[in-house]
């Protein structure tokens, strides 16, 4: 227990060590409130992709805390910024489904619901679509089956069922099954870091910028974690904070380390 005090309490000092190169403190997403590094430019992005909707999602104001899903703080420091997304009052949006919501917030802003689909952990795929119909899935053990009988519609309230009955039974184990490999050269915003399991873990990808000298990358990453907290930008290592190189190695994020080849996308 000491061991661990005292490695977390030094994470925290080179955490605080690291500040942003520049902050515009009133900035209302990332793109205005994190500036790229000398020599980086963002990479362009569609105005209808999940990279765009991910780099313009409103942020709370500078400063803010991460709150837990029972109203208190997060004891450790380690984001420069929090999403303004709510969260549930249960311990139940943790780090998989942060990153499930907001892809199906982008979907279902888009009003592109026949796209909006994600795995259980016994490997049942779940489809936005079939909820609308007004089925739902009962669920026995490990045992799952379409029933009839749920409300019909693409309205919010439906929505919102449908994403609590995924948080509910998807993970990194689910979503790292159905995700797709991607090579480290091909990162974009949108993609993400996991490893499936129990525990696992994930971060996603919210921005990249390019070195227009070299063409190296760097990124932004976010996350939620366990318990259930508010989805945030994470501080990096390097002096660049929050910015990480994209690199072909080990990722070593605040909280958790990705091993190589653990990068993947929807």
């Amino acid at each position: 227990m000491k061991r661990t005090y005292l490695s977390t309490l030094l994470l925290l000092i080179v955490l605080a060590a690291c500040s942003a190169q520049t902050v515009i403190r009133n900035g209302k997403n990332l793109e205005e409130r994190f500036p790229t590094p000398e020599n980086f430019e963002r990479v362009k992005t569609d105005e209808n992709s999940f990279a765009y909707f991910l780099r313009h999602y409103p942020l709370k104001p500078y400063g803010s805390p991460v709150l837990l899903y029972n109203g208190e703080k997060k004891w450790s420091n380690v984001h420069e910024s929090v999403f303004d997304m709510p969260i549930l009052s249960t311990d139940l949006i943790q780090c998989a489904d942060a990153v499930i919501k907001l892809r199906a917030e982008y979907l279902y802003s888009q009003k592109r619901y026949d796209e909006i689909h994600f795995n259980l952990t016994n490997g049942m795929t779940v489809p936005f679509s079939r909820f609308a119909n007004g089925e739902r899935v009962s669920v026995s053990g490990n045992q799952t089956k379409w029933v009839d009988g749920g409300k019909k519609g693409y309205d919010r309230s439906v929505f919102e069922e449908y994403l609590k009955f995924i948080y509910t039974y998807a993970g990194t184990l689910s979503l790292s099954k159905e995700a797709r490999a991607k090579d480290i050269k091909d990162i974009e915003p949108g993609d993400f870091f996991i490893r499936g399991g129990s525990p696992g873990h994930v971060v996603l990808v919210l921005d990249a910028a390019q070195d227009r000298r070299t063409g190296k990358k760097i990124m932004l990453l976010g996350q939620s974690y366990m318990p259930s907290q508010e989805f945030h930008l994470l501080k990096s290592f390097e002096k660049i904070s929050p910015w990480y190189y994209v690199e072909d190695a080990t990722l070593r994020t605040p909280e958790w380390t990705f091993q190589k080849g653990s990068l993947m996308g929807f």
